[in-house]
């Protein structure tokens, strides 16, 4: 695979060193919102770079002064998607970073808000700057958490923490987030891409087949999960998009005010 062709048309860098892929989002104009062709590149990446020979593990960051602000709310889609359509993308993006064979670390620097979340936390293992700040953010637009985040939260922290945060859809700093065993670890911010590319230095020196079959199985969970409650959810989403809420939630971060939500 051509990694730099592959990067410049999804808005990635890509750059591989010592047998560690790092993986850096590459819209910092725009806090590295997910628009179309990088949600594509983030389906199409994980299956070739974890079946490389040459990479024996991958850091995943972000460009300029955050992670990743989430999906880009302006024009996400080139063209009017059917239902099913709106159901893949999301759907491959989950399972096929879930599947990938070669470990995974993410380093959350500035923000990491809803599918940004979801995107740092499906990681096997995650660093966050002590600073940085974390949450999924669906519900302040007036939408269901459904493209990951019912998956994924409730096996981290608990189903009735994972529900406090979800419903409140508040951003937690990197130190609450190890605190409540969210993230792995929280560093000053000065350390957080080298203590992340050492961390996947080790791994990638390891036994590989016995690392790799371990994070399968164990992924075996998180797969589970998916599988429970991911098309629920991403259903879900697709009707709370349709609410008066979410489109008042839209019309008020474009006119930089708070929503004025009536609950239906």
């Amino acid at each position: 695979m051509d990694y730099q062709q592959f990067a410049e048309e999804h808005h990635l860098l890509i750059d591989i060193e010592d047998r560690v892929a790092i993986v850096r989002l590459n819209r910092p104009e725009k806090r590295n919102a997910i628009n179309f062709a990088l949600h594509e590149g983030l389906e199409k990446l994980w299956r070739p770079l974890g079946t490389d020979p040459d990479v024996g593990a991958i850091v995943i960051a972000g460009e300029g002064k955050g992670f990743c602000s989430g999906g880009d709310m302006v024009g996400f889609y080139p063209s009017d998607p059917g239902p099913f359509e709106k159901l893949r993308g999301p759907k491959n993006l989950v399972q096929e970073m879930v599947n990938c064979e070669a470990p995974i670390v993410s380093a959350v620097h500035g923000v990491a808000a809803g599918l940004g979340a979801t995107l740092a936390l499906l990681a096997d293992i995650i660093y966050m700057a002590d600073d940085a700040r974390i949450g999924d953010t669906h519900v302040k637009m007036g939408l269901v958490a459904g493209d990951g985040g019912a998956a994924i939260w409730p096996l981290l922290v608990g189903l009735h923490r994972a529900k406090e945060l979800l419903m409140g859809g508040e951003l937690v700093t990197g130190l609450a987030a190890a605190d409540m065993g969210l993230v792995n670890y929280s560093v000053p911010p000065v350390d957080l891409l080298p203590r992340a590319i050492a961390h996947a230095r080790k791994l990638a020196e390891g036994p590989a087949v016995a690392i790799r079959l371990t994070k399968m199985t164990l992924n075996q969970h998180l797969r589970n999960s998916i599988n429970l409650t991911l098309d629920a959810g991403l259903a879900a989403e697709m009707l709370s998009v349709e609410t008066e809420d979410s489109r008042e939630a839209g019309q008020a971060f474009s006119e930089k005010r708070e929503p004025r939500f009536k609950g239906r």
